[in-house]
């Protein structure tokens, strides 16, 4: 089951020319399309499926610079600007809220964790501090729960899913870009060496660029041209429950849950503790790349093994511009919610908030993340293929930076000077 998402209106005609064509209509393609369209460059969005069917809709929201890596600090610090500006951009409201996000550690090795983070991005001056028990109990009132501290960044917050990548998208339209949705990219055509446009299941386009914002497709993609990217995928469940009185704006990680307030009234609910991880053929040909992490979040993952990996072995890894695509075969990927792991999240949670033992689940539902082996995405060129860009990999953190990384992918391919430093996403460091 997958969330409602706030309807748009796409483009009914196919074009034939561009300059830019993006492959993928998730948040982080909608907002480098934007970026294009306001820079008066042609841009067509090409989706596979719905706008934001996949990972942008199903994600749990969360707008943060808190825990991430320190070379990824800067666009977490950029999207959080740019987060700010998006209802002025695009003329409506994204959800966006500077709320506050709040880890808690059980343990003292988790608050070791924290500390070490906190040391880490010192020389970045960031609003983050550790907290006691109780400054906890201060700022999420009527906890039960006994903690070793935990970690608070006032300035992280959320924005709405099923409600951004809508907004965006209109604003594309609206400033003459095209989107056009149900029209999965086979491949990429070439001239003189380099992309001169793409194979549609609707017919060719010819363009001067191409950005691949496909998120869990893009390995397929690439590999079908040649290029590995090494992505593996991590199913994260999550929960809302219907309007109801809660402990505060602030959202909260703990170990084995999460929340966070919704503008419908609502929570959103995770098991922070557990991630669904089907096992399928690419966790033979690159899972090696992957032990470093694996020793450190083994006790997180459910692994499973069966259907998935045999409905994975069904999509072919090769083909041709006029054979039928894997991306036409699964136009969404849809995982079942695990009815066990949503009944964990909400035993913990109400075992440390009780007011949430009174909650009502309306729906819940799965999303698949693409995840890289040093969890960064990779934003740029590809040296094999001039004339395509990456904007993948994201690894859960795609919805929080998608302002900034859209941003990013566009000047990268548009030649412009880069937001950001974008040397910690290069494709070459794998």
């Amino acid at each position: 089951m997958a969330p409602t998402i706030a309807p748009v209106v796409t483009s009914t005609e196919f074009p034939t020319r561009t300059s830019v064509v993006v492959i993928g209509g998730g948040i982080v393609g909608l907002t480098a399309a934007l970026n294009l369209a306001e820079r008066g460059i042609p841009v067509v969005v090409l989706e596979k499926g719905r706008i934001a069917g996949e990972q942008s809709s199903r994600n749990l929201g969360w707008v943060r610079k808190m825990g991430r890596a320190a070379p990824d600090v800067p666009m977490s610090l950029a999207a959080d600007r740019l987060w700010a500006e998006m209802p002025q951009r695009v003329g409506a409201d994204v959800g966006y809220r500077q709320a506050g996000i709040m880890y808690l550690a059980r343990t003292e090795a988790e608050m070791s964790g924290h500390e070490s983070w906190m040391k880490s991005t010192d020389h970045l001056r960031l609003d983050s501090r550790l907290l006691t028990n109780s400054e906890i109990a201060a700022l999420v009132p009527g906890g039960q729960g006994s903690w070793a501290g935990g970690i608070y960044t006032p300035s992280d917050g959320r924005a709405e899913p099923t409600l951004a990548s809508s907004v965006i998208a209109t604003g594309v339209l609206r400033k003459g870009g095209t989107i056009v949705e149900n029209c999965a990219v086979r491949t990429l055509t070439f001239s003189a060496g380099r992309v001169s446009g793409v194979v549609t299941e609707k017919g060719e386009i010819s363009c001067d660029q191409v950005l691949l914002a496909g998120g869990l497709w893009s390995r397929r993609f690439l590999g079908n041209v040649g290029v590995s990217l090494p992505t593996l995928p991590l199913i994260c469940y999550v929960m809302r429950t219907a309007p109801m009185e809660g402990p505060a704006e602030i959202a909260v990680g703990g170990p084995d849950f999460s929340f966070r307030k919704r503008l419908d009234g609502g929570y959103t609910v995770s098991q922070r503790g557990a991630l669904g991880a089907p096992l399928q053929l690419d966790h033979l040909l690159i899972g090696s790349r992957y032990l470093p992490v694996l020793r450190h979040q083994r006790h997180i993952l459910r692994l499973s093994f069966g259907r998935d990996f045999l409905q994975d072995l069904r999509l072919p890894r090769r083909w041709k511009g006029s054979d039928r695509s894997p991306f036409e075969r699964v136009r969404t990927m849809d995982p079942r919610a695990d009815e066990g792991i949503n009944a964990e999240a909400m035993r913990n949670l109400s075992a440390v908030w009780p007011i949430f033992r009174e909650a009502v689940i309306a729906e819940a539902w799965a999303g698949t993340m693409d995840i890289t082996p040093d969890s960064l995405p990779v934003i740029g060129p590809v040296a094999k293929v001039p004339g395509l860009t990456i904007a993948s990999g994201f690894s859960g953190h795609g919805f929080g930076t998608a302002p900034a990384a859209g941003q990013l992918a566009a000047d990268l391919v548009t030649g412009n000077e880069p937001l950001i430093n974008p040397a910690p996403y290069r494709l070459e460091r794998f």
